[in-house]
Parts: C-alpha cells; structure tokens; sequence
C-alpha cells in the first residue's frame, strides 16, 4: 500500500500519542497513550489516558484542516470540510464525444442545452444529477439521472483524462464545471440515461441549436437531494 501526505510548507513532526484498537469479532475499542522518550531510545508507550470527545474533535480537525472562511453565493447548496455541493440552472455548453462513438462526430464540439444540474465534489471526485424544474432545489427535491455518459448509477462521474481541481472551494466550482464540459464523453455506464426514443445519442444529437433542454426526457429517481448528499458522503468515506 503506498500513502502519499501532501504538507503545504516544511514542518516538523514529532510522535506525541497512540492510539491502539482493539477488536472482537462484534466489538472494538481504542485506548490512548501518551509517549515518553529517553535519550538514546526508541520512543516508549506510556499507560492508558482516558480517550475523550473533545479529544477526538481536536484531532479530526487537525487530520482535515480547517475551512478558509468564505461568503456563500446563492448555488451553493451544502459545505463540509471537504465536500462542496452546489447547482448550476439551465444554460447552454459546448460538449466533446470520444473514444470509439464515432457516429457522435457530427455533433462533436457542437453549443447544447443543458438541463439545471447538481454537483458534488468531494476531495477529487465528482458526482452529478440533474433537475426536473430550474429553480434552486430544496432538501426533499427529487433527483434525475444526469443525461450524460460516463456517470454511474450513483452519479458518480469518470473522469478519466479530466483535469479535476486539486481542491473543493468556492473558487473551484467554475474549474469543475469547465473541466466536466470540456472532457469527452466516451462511454454509458448504465443502461438507461434518458427517457427520449432515440437514446443518447438521439437525445444529443437533436439538441444543437435548440433553445432549452427537453426535460421530459430525464429519467427521474427517488432521491432527494438530501439522500444524494448522504450517498455520496457515504461512497466516498
């Protein structure tokens, strides 16, 4: 297993604390200690200190980081340490079909509608659903397939040779979106992406030129979008 830490400037680390888990096939607990050193020896394990909440905190929030204060512009939708979920209303992008759907070529490049969307971005990884109205979506706001390829059933986009950004701040979420819609969509990874007769490609290749994104076409689920944020969390954890 290979474990790369990324440190922003030279520090200096030294071992402080240990924590020990302990497992049964039902049960585990941790035991926390402090740790001694002695000249000229290996660092020593000192007996076991009450392991507290407020402890546990600290630490999280010294594993994580802290969030630079920001002011929240009107599409952001959720923030934690390291997710961002925002939306983008309906609008009009260029798109790029690759690899091997070379029937897509006509339209390749092409200015198409796209419907209102939601995105999660969570360290590196990017997820993604779309909406059936085009108004900020509430926490019980019921979810749609994102009519593109290369996104699985959870939302969970492949990005492939996508440049994704490094960090999931207010300022990244135009470099997201930039990188999601200047990637090439090569490939379905679920069975059904959209509701029109023709499929992807007869969905997409009637859109060039047109004004708004037929959202008649969206394959609607029972996620909310408060069960869309969980999931992701989840999947990504």
């Amino acid at each position: 297993m290979q474990v790369d830490i990324s440190i922003e400037r030279s520090q200096h680390f030294k071992l402080t604390q240990a924590l020990l888990v302990y497992r049964s096939n039902q049960r585990a607990f941790v035991t926390k200690h402090e740790v001694r050193y002695r000249a000229g020896e290996a660092p020593v394990l000192c007996e076991v200190t009450p392991l507290r909440t407020a402890f546990l905190h600290s630490l999280v929030r010294d594993l994580q980081g802290s969030i630079v204060p920001e002011v929240f512009p009107d599409n952001i939708l959720a923030r934690t340490e390291q997710m961002i979920c925002w939306w983008t209303p309906a609008q009009r992008r260029q798109m790029f079909f690759g690899g091997t759907q070379q029937d897509m070529s006509e339209v390749n490049g092409a200015i198409f509608p796209h419907p209102a969307l939601v995105w999660i971005a969570i360290n590196r990884q990017l997820y993604l659903r779309a909406l059936q109205e085009n108004a900020r979506p509430a926490a019980s706001t019921k979810m749609c397939f994102a009519p593109y390829w290369n996104i699985d059933e959870e939302g969970s986009v492949c990005l492939g040779s996508m440049e994704a950004p490094k960090v999931t701040t207010i300022r990244s979420i135009p470099q997201w979106e930039k990188s999601f819609y200047e990637s090439e969509f090569t490939h379905g990874n679920v069975g059904r992406v959209t509701r029109h007769k023709g499929g992807f490609e007869g969905l997409w290749k009637a859109l060039p030129n047109t004004a708004e994104f037929p959202t008649d076409t969206l394959v609607g689920l029972p996620e909310t979008l408060e069960k869309f944020l969980k999931q992701s969390a989840r999947i990504y954890g």
